[in-house]
């Protein structure tokens, strides 16, 4: 079923019988439209935005069961094969590109999911003109989409999934009291940067016009004027070598014009006080960042983001028996957005392994994947620099004296004696 195949089967208007209006905190209307100040016309806002987007877009979204705090299982099912594919029109990587974009100009991000016999078969994010927060009799909220084709529909508001950025003063949507973007204070940055912008355009524009007169040191009537003009002007597209020569009855006359560009800092400080607006570095959006500049732009920017939009998927897909009783949950993972090099990872991993404090899993975890569906093996302690699996938390404690009486004996010194499962390949050792 497609999107518009939902809308004509749950069409509906704000006066249907058996719905009222919505009064957020008491008196707020339910009713916001979806249109904000055009703050994307200025090229830094969208650069901006762009630079969170691809970011945003890399991430894989999975659903897994979280059974305690050290395991996560991975489920291949219909809901994963619809995270894998969400719709007709669209990748994974559209998808989450399609959310963030809506996040950022609306502050709110609406997907309807589409359900086929109890299953969910489709995903769709919604770009509505109107949003409509209505109430039925039993005191249920409801939410009626209403988009610029004319089509309209009406869905119980815990089934749509709703993404909000600065949710704030609103009871519903994100944004403003009319759950639109407050761009007062950046519309203010943008409204300096383009003056500054538009003065460098006449400073430049300056440089090209009149730069000083001839003064004809004789009375010469009209005629002879447009003549003597017409020669100059002749000589001038003629000169090669920069030099004019002139008789004595005309004298060169220069203007004296000091052209000021605005300088390079007072321009640098513009642009990073509107990147700022949006939690991106400079060095961030021209990437040429070190990896503690990313580590503070995602968990600053992009953690936020990925931790709303795994709730609220969770929220709208599962109910609280799944969600709360047997861990269902969408997680999504950001293994293409580490920010830690291989040789990072891998030199912290060996300080855990080192004293048993990482199972297989959590390895995993780090490095991006999905956990093993193997609950024994995924929670196996991982013991010794080159990551052999302890059969047990157990073995560590059983060999602590051995160790000890080796490192008394002038054995290895402290180094791990523990035997290596075979059920877990050696990734050979670190430096």
């Amino acid at each position: 079923m497609g999107l518009f195949d939902w809308l004509k089967k749950h069409k509906s208007s704000a006066a249907d019988p058996g719905f009222k209006q919505v009064d957020g905190m008491g008196w707020y209307p339910g009713i916001y439209s979806q249109f904000g100040s055009d703050i994307y016309a200025s090229d830094v806002v969208q650069q901006a935005v762009a630079c969170i987007v691809r970011e945003m877009k890399k991430l894989s979204p999975q659903h897994v069961i979280k059974k305690n705090k050290n395991y996560t299982e991975s489920v291949q099912d219909e809901v994963q094969a619809t995270l894998d594919a969400p719709n007709d029109l669209m990748t994974t990587s559209d998808f989450i590109e399609k959310i963030v974009w809506q996040l950022y100009f609306n502050y709110n991000a609406f997907v309807l999911p589409v359900w086929e016999k109890g299953k969910l078969a489709q995903l769709y994010p919604l770009q509505p003109q109107t949003v409509n927060f209505l109430q039925d009799a039993s005191g249920d909220i409801f939410v009626q989409f209403i988009f610029a084709n004319g089509y309209s529909g009406t869905v119980r508001y815990t089934d749509v999934i709703h993404i909000r950025y600065n949710y704030s003063v609103s009871e519903f949507m994100g944004g403003n009291v009319n759950g639109q973007p407050d761009n007062k204070a950046l519309l203010e940055s943008l409204k300096l940067n383009k003056t500054m912008l538009d003065g460098v355009a006449k400073a430049m524009n300056s440089s090209f016009a009149i730069n000083g007169v001839v003064k004809y040191n004789t009375l010469i009537d009209g005629t002879k004027t447009e003549k003597a003009l017409s020669e100059l002007t002749a000589a001038l597209k003629r000169n090669e070598s920069g030099f004019m020569p002139l008789d004595l009855k005309a004298e060169f006359i220069p203007f004296k014009r000091e052209v000021k560009l605005v300088d390079e800092p007072t321009l640098k400080f513009i642009d990073e006080k509107i990147l700022r607006h949006f939690g991106v570095p400079l060095a961030i959006l021209t990437g040429d960042y070190t990896k503690t500049q990313y580590e503070a732009f995602y968990q600053k920017t992009l953690e936020p983001l990925i931790i709303s939009m795994s709730q609220a998927f969770t929220k709208a897909i599962f109910s609280k028996r799944e969600t709360f009783g047997f861990g269902h949950k969408i997680i999504f993972y950001h293994k293409e957005l580490d920010f830690m090099t291989m040789d990072e990872k891998i030199k912290w991993m060996t300080l855990a392994s080192n004293v048993g404090a990482i199972t297989i899993n959590e390895m995993r975890d780090i490095l991006g994947y999905e956990p093993y569906d193997d609950e024994e093996l995924g929670n196996t302690p991982v013991m010794s620099k080159n990551f052999g699996a302890a059969d047990s938390v157990k073995d560590i404690d059983k060999n602590e004296n051995v160790n000890n009486n080796t490192s008394e004996n002038g054995g290895d010194n402290g180094q791990s004696t523990l035997p290596e499962t075979d059920n877990f390949p050696d990734v050979g050792e670190t430096n």
